[in-house]
């Protein structure tokens, strides 16, 4: 996996690619990256979070 996402990606990405970051991506080593950690959860809980199906899918 490449590395932190712009905000501009977050803001487009759907569901599915939300939750490979949110499950994926280090917690973020500088501001911007907490930053961008912080949105793509936000934005991940409001389209319902992590279903069991959705975990399937994405695997460990």
């Amino acid at each position: 996996m490449k590395g932190f996402p712009t905000i501009q990606e977050v803001e487009k990405a759907g569901k599915e690619q939300l939750a490979r970051w949110y499950r994926f991506l280090p917690s973020g080593e500088t501001a911007a990256d907490q930053k961008i950690m912080k949105r793509i959860a936000e934005r991940f809980e409001k389209l319902g979070g992590m279903t069991p199906q959705l975990s399937k899918k994405i695997g460990m």
